[in-house]
This record gives structure tokens, C-alpha cells and sequence, in this order.
């Protein structure tokens, strides 16, 4: 009996010193929360300046705060109705070129992966480690060459010449094929290589199951590359402002930009923020849009 005494009053003792006081849920975890409240305060700060000074009525980056005294949408009004700077007709630029050149450069980096994952040819790994080697080299350095190109090509195809909305696309799609054909591979190669061999059973070529079986299903991934695309170009400034040089076939960033320069850029900073408040609703929706299909087409198209 004793001995059973022993026992049945060691274990609760050995349970006692083993237990430990639960811990006090969110204690030490504040200055997270501020640190999430700082970074959040300086993410938005520029965007409110920027909507407060779109929608002050002055118009000038003097009189620009971050709370305006009056609201007032004259510098929307202004911005439309200004005929040496065709806000509009940038828009519309900008809008057919990212959606022009962000359609082409998933068609040829879909075309382009299908092949590299599921065709084996000869210099297959050459060829995508070729691909990678010249995301290594920046882009600028090819700027000289494709303005020179472009500018012979346009006496003879005047509407692929310099100033030229689809001269520009060109150039962009030629471009097309680097990191997205990577990205896309990536994804390509987590569909089930049997669908393809029971679709050949069939009878189905190559073609017909890559658009009527494998696009389906690599779904995600397109959307993604087309977002990222469509971002790319409809932000990008540099070969814009080299090829467009008209005023009425430059896009959104080269327009913009061309507010901010000279004597007249304290008089047409509320013109710009009008401008800049609007140029940024093509991307914010298409992000709210389609967010499920970025975060999962990134997270899968890069892990292969």
C-alpha cells in the first residue's frame, strides 16, 4: 500500500512542476501593431496629397495641402478641356498599347513555355538558359538600336515608324519572351503530363490541346503574367519618350511628365494630380479584380 501511495502522489507532483502559466494572449506584441501603423500612414501619405491636390480649386503645387480648405473638380474639368495636352488621347494610348502588348506577350510566352515544357527538341535547355542570361543585360542597352531601326523602317512603313502607337508595341513584344516564359514553364509543368498523352490517344495534335485543354487549365498563371504585363507597359516612360515625340500619340507617363517640366509646373500641379488620380484606376481595378489569380499564379508558377 505504501508503495502505491507513493506513486499515485508523485505523478500529480512531477505534472505540477512540468505545467506551465499560460501565456497572456497579445502581450508584447504592440509595437507590431504600431510598426503596421507607421508603414501604413507612410504608404498613403502621397496618395491623399496627391487627392487633396487634384481636388483643390487653386490648382498650383503652392497653395497644395494635405487637407484642402474647398473641394472642387475644376482641375478635371481643366485637365479635359486643355487642347495642347490631349489628356484623353493619352489614355487612350496608354490603354491600347498595355492591352495590345500585355495580350501578345502571354500568347507568345504561353506558345513559348508550352514548347520548352512539353516538347523535347534539341538546344531545349540552351534556349532557356539563353533566355535567362539576357534578363541579365538592362534594357536601355538596346534603345539606340531600336530607335535607329525604326526611324529606316518608317520610310518605308510609315505607320511602323517613329511616333507610332504599334512601333511601340512592336518593341514591347519583342520583349516578350524572358522571365514570363519562365514563370509560365513553371506552371506548365504542374499540369499532369497524361492529359496530353490520353488527348493524343484521341487523335488531338499539339495545337489543339494547348488551346482548347492546357490554356484552361494554366488559367491563373495567364491572367498573372497579362497583370503583370499590362503594369509593366502602362507605366513604362523611358522608350516611350524616345519613340513618341508628338504630343498628340504620347502616352499617359510622357504626357504627365511634360506638366512637371518647365516655368508652368507650379500652375499645372493640380492639372497633374487630376491627371495622375485617373491614370491610376486602370491598375487598382484590374488588381482588385483579379487578386485571387496573382497570388496563386505567382506562388505556383514559381515553384517548379
Amino acid at each position: 500500500m505504501s508503495s502505491i501511495d507513493a506513486t499515485t502522489v508523485a505523478v500529480p507532483e512531477a505534472h505540477a512542476t512540468t505545467s506551465r502559466a499560460p501565456r497572456k494572449s497579445g502581450s508584447g506584441g504592440w509595437w507590431r501593431h504600431l510598426i503596421g501603423v507607421l508603414a501604413l500612414i507612410w504608404a498613403l501619405f502621397p496618395i491623399v496629397f496627391l487627392i487633396s491636390s487634384a481636388l483643390n480649386p487653386s490648382g498650383s503645387l503652392d497653395t497644395s495641402s494635405l487637407i484642402p480648405k474647398s473641394i472642387s473638380g475644376a482641375n478635371f474639368d481643366t485637365l479635359f478641356s486643355d487642347a495642347s495636352r490631349p489628356y484623353a488621347s493619352w489614355y487612350k494610348n496608354s490603354m491600347i498599347i498595355s492591352t495590345v502588348g500585355a495580350l501578345g506577350s502571354v500568347f507568345i510566352g504561353a506558345c513559348a513555355a508550352y514548347a520548352f515544357s512539353r516538347l523535347r527538341f534539341t538546344g531545349r535547355r540552351p534556349g532557356l538558359l539563353g533566355l535567362l542570361l539576357l534578363q541579365m543585360f538592362p534594357a536601355m542597352l538596346t534603345f539606340p538600336a531600336l530607335y535607329l531601326t525604326f526611324a529606316k523602317l518608317g520610310d518605308v512603313i510609315p505607320a511602323l515608324g517613329l511616333n507610332s502607337i504599334w512601333a511601340l508595341t512592336l518593341c514591347y513584344l519583342g520583349g516578350a519572351m524572358g522571365a514570363n516564359v519562365w514563370l509560365l514553364k513553371g506552371y506548365f509543368d504542374t499540369v499532369p503530363k497524361e492529359l496530353d498523352e490520353a488527348a493524343k490517344v484521341d487523335g488531338a495534335s499539339h495545337a489543339r490541346i494547348f488551346f482548347t485543354m492546357t490554356l484552361r487549365l494554366v488559367m491563373p498563371i495567364l491572367v498573372t503574367v497579362f497583370m503583370l504585363s499590362f503594369v509593366g507597359l502602362f507605366s513604362e516612360f523611358l522608350l516611350a519618350s524616345i519613340f513618341l515625340q508628338d504630343v498628340d500619340s504620347q502616352t499617359l507617363g510622357v504626357g504627365l511628365y511634360s506638366m512637371t517640366i518647365g516655368n508652368e509646373k507650379n500652375r499645372l500641379f493640380g492639372q497633374f494630380a487630376a491627371g495622375a488620380v485617373l491614370a491610376s484606376l486602370p491598375v487598382v481595378l484590374l488588381y482588385l479584380g483579379f487578386q485571387k489569380y496573382l497570388v496563386g499564379g505567382m506562388t505556383q508558377g514559381s515553384v517548379k
